[in-house]
């Protein structure tokens, strides 16, 4: 069998799921079944695996998805909480007062809030939070979930306590072989990942510094009175000043700390910093911009529900103890962390399954406490008493956040088995390669050394697809690193761009575009706010993969695996 035509029968699962998702439009929750069994029977068949062999990928696959469920019930329970309780009305609140420039309440809101919101809970959990909001403050809702998608870019990689890198890098590698290679050439997994850590947060750095002055420049030019661009480039001061905030912070904590804690200390450390200037008057232009008036909105900017801040008399809060539990999570994590008589202790409960049903390298298990998700939830636990809440609204709280696991999780079923099936596909009866290094083994081929400028893209692609950094770095991260060594790149700087492009396409994953036009009653037109998120997003990729380009070539960036 010719490569290319190994390499087409590899992309076809990946092809037919674009086909279904996008094509016919069917939702994930029917396409990615079908998506699954297509898979298994392209393993059986064209690259015959055992069936005992997919079986166990299989179980490997639904083990990993009980240890990624965790993480996201973990993330949703603490929001609902946090709504429950009467925090977020007093957080969203305290945003309403800093300045009536509605340029610079999108930067603190939008890309310093909801960068922290990404770092704690991920899932496509800022745009939820920041378009309600910015609506309840005067934002048209169309801009309002543009906004909103905007910060699904330079965070992502690092949402919900690094969960795109913790799980989603290590699960969509073949890390059994990739670990053998590097014990042999002296380094270990840890110091692979971190590695793959470092080059994420610079990478992201460099380009995501930017992302304030874009979110300014789109908004007066979509939603300003004039339709200008200069308008939002008259805040390049502050817009600049935000981004370095987030970004310095954010870059020093991934190559010190590891992949938890980037996007949430960055956000932290630099909505305080952007906040305290705010309200000093620091680098804010003189003359104010706000919209037109309501009245003059086109109707296609306002959404069907009209959103108001809750009346936080209810649940008279202030402002610390709203932001405890978010102190109080990042606290544990810094500590589960670094101090090891604590990691070994939460490490040590768990269960774990090796050589799943006799397969060698199929392995895998879940470590509850040590994950993000059991150290959301001790922080849920202790909101109870630190919020008074109700056993009522705490009811509330587990029953939404159900809803939610149960709709994520009946998709991840299918779609996290598939891909660790055609990861384990290089174990087979045919002795060919497995179906993500037969791509990989043809890009490099045909392609060539530009492969770097449009690896990101491929990245991109699978969030597109899948509407998560997550499932994109499963999917692609084995196929990146294929690619890096038939070109004789860095292996870690290829799953690094792929990492970016992933965040970066979280800006037009449809299925956050629908979430995010949910909480503002704007279902419907996810079409107009597509095309102009593809902006930022052709942005984020052309620079990444310059990025790329340089790093591999003047740079000459290297890795353990390089000879």
């Amino acid at each position: 069998m010719s490569s290319g035509l190994l390499a087409l029968l590899a992309f076809a699962p990946i092809l037919l799921a674009g086909v279904l998702l996008l094509g016919l439009r069917w939702p994930a929750r029917n396409a990615m079944p079908v998506v699954f069994l297509a898979t298994a029977v392209l393993g059986y068949t064209a690259w015959d695996m055992t069936f005992n062999r997919i079986v166990a990928s299989t179980l490997q696959g639904l083990v990993i998805t009980i240890g990624v469920l965790w993480i996201i019930f973990g993330a949703i329970l603490l929001l609902n909480t946090l709504k429950h309780s009467g925090a977020i009305a007093t957080i969203r609140s305290g945003f309403t007062n800093i300045t009536p420039d509605r340029r610079i309440q999108a930067i603190i809101i939008v890309w310093l809030f909801g960068s922290f919101i990404e770092g704690a809970s991920g899932f496509g959990t800022p745009a939820a939070i920041v378009a309600p909001l910015l609506v309840a403050v005067g934002f048209p809702a169309m801009a309002a979930v543009m906004l909103g998608m905007m910060v699904q870019s330079t965070p992502v990689s690092f949402g919900a306590v690094g969960t795109p890198i913790i799980v989603g890098v290590t699960t969509g590698l073949d890390q059994a072989t990739i670990s053998g290679q590097l014990l042999a050439n002296g380094s270990d997994w840890d110091a692979y990942l971190q590695l793959i850590t470092s080059e994420v947060v610079v990478t992201h750095g460099v380009v995501g510094v930017f992302m304030p002055v874009l979110m300014a420049v789109m908004m007066t030019r979509f939603f300003g009175r004039n339709k200008s661009w200069m308008e939002g480039l008259e805040v390049l001061p502050f817009a600049l000043f935000a981004g370095v905030a987030f970004v310095v912070p954010y870059v020093i904590t991934g190559m010190l700390l590891g992949p938890e804690f980037p996007s949430l200390l960055g956000g932290l450390i630099g909505l305080a910093i952007v906040t305290f200037a705010a309200r000093k008057g620091f680098l804010i232009p003189k003359k104010t911009w706000d919209f037109a008036g309501r009245e003059d909105w086109p109707a296609e900017w306002v959404g069907k529900l009209e959103m108001k801040l809750e009346d936080i008399a209810a649940h008279p809060m202030s402002g610390f103890r709203a932001w405890l539990p978010y102190v109080l999570m990042g606290a544990i994590l810094v500590i589960s962390r670094t101090v090891e008589s604590v990691k070994d202790f939460f490490v040590s409960i768990g269960v774990s399954f090796s050589n799943i049903l006799g397969e060698a390298g199929v392995s895998a298990g879940v470590q509850p406490l040590y994950l993000p998700g059991g150290i959301l939830v001790m922080v849920v636990i202790a909101t109870f008493f630190i919020h008074r809440m109700s056993t009522r609204a705490m009811g509330e709280a587990l029953k939404e956040s159900g809803g939610v696991l149960l709709s994520a999780g009946f998709v991840l079923l299918f779609t996290i088995p598939m891909v660790r099936i055609m990861i384990n596909s290089g174990v087979n009866l045919a002795d060919l390669p497995s179906m993500p290094l037969a791509m990989a083994t043809w890009v490099a081929d045909s392609v060539g050394g530009i492969y770097p400028f449009l690896a990101p893209m491929v990245g991109a692609l699978g969030a597109f697809l899948a509407g998560s950094n997550t499932v994109s770095n499963m999917m692609f991260s084995q196929f990146q690193f294929g690619v890096a060594q038939g070109l004789g790149l860095s292996t870690a700087l290829m799953v690094a761009v792929q990492a970016v492009g992933a965040a970066a396409g979280n800006m037009i994953a449809i299925h956050n575009v629908v979430a995010a036009s949910a909480t503002v009653g704007l279902l419907g037109r996810e079409g107009q706010t597509l095309r102009k998120t593809i902006r930022p997003t052709i942005y984020y990729l052309v620079m990444t993969g310059v990025v790329a380009l340089v790093a591999a070539y003047a740079l000459g960036v290297t890795d353990p695996l390089m000879n």
